[in-house]
């Protein structure tokens, strides 16, 4: 199981919100890039990346710190938000971009998540923020009649890379993730799922390992907070 430290970026800062609140926000760092660099030196083999001001705004907002993460750092890394169009998707990958996660337009325009993912095999994740079991967009301010597993096996043919699914009432609150249902979600379909939303300490990613069909676990306030320590982490996932 991959373990994927998140960098959220919201006016330039790395920072975390609770409950996808732009109201609640703790500032960790200021130099995006720097933080990164100390993920991989801890032996990361990926990194998550949100442009939440870009989530918000539908279009990249934060694309001069996530383009310095990418220029700085040797390992692979995804980006979600703000990413609605085709050519925004080819400008990212065309920068580095190991991956683009695509959420609101999952629901709006499943058929570009399509057209996405065949015209770039391997690039392309869905990201699937849940409320109760029902997926919000635009940076979770709004809530939608679709629910989760609808969506995802919707997907099933699409030849996307991943699925990112986000438990929205368990992000940056450090009471654990939604293990039951990115399980179930993991086992409904054939899609590598990852999970996101609460992952807060050593236990939690051992129980999503330990599910046997959970492909990989962000994590973001654990690792600022010291709550998980990341190269102590990457060694037990790997062992």
């Amino acid at each position: 199981m991959i373990l994927y430290p998140a960098i959220d970026l919201k006016d330039g800062q790395a920072v975390r919100l609770v409950h996808g609140d732009m109201d609640q926000t703790t500032v960790f760092n200021d130099d995006p890039a720097a933080q990164a660099k100390e993920f991989v030196a801890a032996g990361c083999e990926w990194l998550h990346l949100v442009d939440l001001n870009g989530a918000f705004a539908g279009e990249p907002v934060n694309a001069a710190p996530v383009e310095a993460i990418l220029k700085a750092c040797p390992v692979p890394a995804q980006l979600g938000g703000g990413i609605r169009d085709m050519a925004t998707i080819e400008r990212w990958i065309d920068k580095g971009l190991a991956r683009v996660i695509l959420g609101t337009v999952a629901v709006e325009n499943p058929d570009l998540v399509r057209e996405a993912a065949r015209e770039f095999p391997g690039k392309v994740a869905v990201g699937l923020d849940a409320r109760n079991g029902f997926v919000a967009t635009k940076g979770w301010a709004e809530e939608t009649d679709v629910q989760v597993t609808d969506l995802a096996k919707s997907f099933e043919d699409a030849g996307i890379a991943a699925i990112i699914y986000t438990d929205i009432l368990r992000d940056g609150a450090m009471k654990g993730p939604n293990i039951d249902a990115t399980e179930a979600l993991a086992r409904a379909v054939d899609i590598p799922v990852i999970a996101s939303g609460g992952v807060s300490s050593m236990s939690d990613l051992l129980a999503l390992k330990a599910t046997g069909v959970i492909s990989g676990a962000i994590s973001g306030r654990a690792l600022y907070d010291g709550a998980i320590d990341l190269k102590a982490a990457l060694g037990v996932l790997k062992g």
